[in-house]
């Protein structure tokens, strides 16, 4: 009678012999798309049991030699010590200190020495993001990295939360027939809140890894993951509300007497236009959390798709007003003129972002409660 485990073993021979313990083949299996039904096939209660098998009937060292097990490595630069920790935590301050001081110096300057800031800050800004995406715990590690997810569905949807409610207001008054005005303290916020990112998502990944080491199946792996993305997704949203606030506070605390660039709100909320505004930048901040994840746990391509969608929903808004204008067309442009009078022109993206985050955290619980998920690279 045929050995059905040693056809499979033939068929992933590679991944066993790379194998430093049974739950990295258990990992390499799941991500092939064995389950525990598959593995009852051959036999086994489950994919570790038949890991284990597996890892059993691969030969090892020479006859004599003991190689001890390999303890499972902890993902790349997320270890709170050593030399990797000092570069990674200052890299996540960098975002949010620049946008500050490009803010400051554009408080205090006019003309094209405030142009000059701003695209310097910009520019600076974007630098000390795309080194925080390279190093520590936001790297997509180099054996899962896919060239999915690039960085202008992000500057559009940052472009939108600086400019978009500000255009949508002046389409809605007849406009637009001068420059809007920007709002910083959304930017501000997000910048600030690299940091809480880094630290959530290091906290995932590394008691996601902690208590895949202690699973004995599949099942046991979803049950002990989806409580703890909860938490690195809640204390992230927590915190993005705290420093988008603060933020809010401060940028309202420094606008100019009379202003009107920032909407009729009050308190933090001023700097936002109103709540739906703050609720539309905590959305934004929790959709690209939750994209980031998954692009640094192997899965960019859902991550692009939520980013993509929520860019193109958001260009809808204001094409759909100025579509409204062509005669006969004034149907096109009610869903959003209602939206805006109803709740403000933060409820477009809020309403926008927040759906696509939810799509991701719906796609994240699925896909990052596998095991293959938290495999070293």
């Amino acid at each position: 009678m045929a050995d059905p485990v040693r056809a499979l073993l033939l068929r992933h021979r590679e991944l066993c012999e790379r194998a430093v313990d049974p739950l990295d083949i258990a990992a390499g299996l799941e991500a092939y798309g064995v389950t525990d039904r598959t593995a009852a096939r051959f036999r086994h209660r489950d994919v570790f049991s038949l890991a284990e098998e597996l890892y059993a009937r691969v030969p090892r060292a020479a006859e004599g030699e003991t190689r001890p097990p390999t303890p499972l490595p902890t993902p790349p630069q997320t270890s709170p010590s050593g030399a990797g920790w000092r570069v990674w935590v200052p890299l996540t301050l960098l975002p949010g200190a620049v946008v500050a001081a490009a803010l400051a110096g554009a408080a205090v300057t006019d003309g094209a020495l405030r142009t000059a800031v701003g695209v310097a800050g910009a520019a600076g800004a974007a630098a000390a993001l795309a080194g925080c995406l390279r190093r520590g715990p936001l790297r997509a590690r180099a054996r899962r990295t896919a060239p999915a997810v690039r960085a202008w569905p992000v500057l559009l949807l940052l472009a939108y939360a600086a400019y978009g409610d500000g255009l949508l207001a002046a389409i809605l008054r007849g406009g637009p027939d001068e420059p809007w005005p920007l709002a910083p303290a959304p930017l501000l916020g997000l910048a600030l809140a690299v940091a809480p990112a880094a630290w959530c998502a290091r906290l995932f990944a590394v008691r996601a890894r902690r208590r895949l080491a202690a699973a004995r199946s599949l099942r046991d792996v979803a049950a002990a993951v989806r409580p703890l993305l909860a938490l690195a997704v809640v204390s992230y949203a927590v915190a993005l509300t705290a420093l988008l606030a603060a933020a809010g506070a401060a940028v309202a605390a420094v606008r100019p007497a009379g202003s009107d660039a920032y909407g009729g709100g009050s308190g933090a909320f001023a700097a936002f236009g109103d709540v739906s505004g703050f609720l539309a930048a905590v959305a934004l901040g929790v959709l690209l959390f939750a994209a980031r994840l998954l692009t640094v746990h192997g899965f960019p391509e859902p991550a692009a798709a939520g980013l993509l969608g929520a860019c193109a929903a958001e260009a809808l808004a204001p094409a759909s007003l100025l579509a409204g204008r062509l005669p006969g067309c004034e149907v096109l442009a009610r869903p959003v003129e209602a939206a805006v009078v109803a709740w403000g022109p933060g409820a477009v993206p809020a309403l926008v972002c927040g759906v696509a985050a939810l799509a991701l955290l719906a796609r994240a619980a699925a896909v990052l409660a596998r095991a293959s998920a938290h495999a070293a690279p």
